[in-house]
């Protein structure tokens, strides 16, 4: 799991996000990324119902995230705050899988150092 500090967690950050952030799509998740005065790298997940109607479905897609995104912590630019949207079929993807899907975004986007 991500430290609490390294986590977007209010209703107020993900809307100021939503408002100035660019937007990327890949196969798995749509990627949003924006830049904060923290210094600091942050990430919030979005796992709508689209993606399971089971909530164990959608925590364990949310761990897995979470999971990929913790191990790219120190290549990522400091001063970022992302947003990973999982689409549908994302609970049947292995976590390897999802590695790739977010090293192949954040290179796209430019945010790897």
């Amino acid at each position: 799991m991500l430290p609490s500090i390294n986590r977007i967690k209010k209703e107020k950050d993900f809307g100021s996000i939503f408002k100035c952030s660019k937007s990327f799509k890949n196969n798995l998740f749509v990627f949003r990324a924006a830049k904060n005065n923290l210094g600091l790298v942050r990430f919030g997940f979005v796992v709508s119902q689209k993606v399971s109607k089971k909530a164990t479905v959608r925590n364990k897609v949310r761990r897995r995230l979470s999971e990929a995104a913790k191990g790219q912590m120190k290549n990522i630019k400091n001063g970022t705050d992302i947003i990973l949207i999982a689409l549908a079929g994302l609970d049947k993807k292995e976590l390897t899988e999802i590695k790739v899907g977010l090293i192949d975004a954040l290179s796209k986007t430019r945010l790897l150092t």
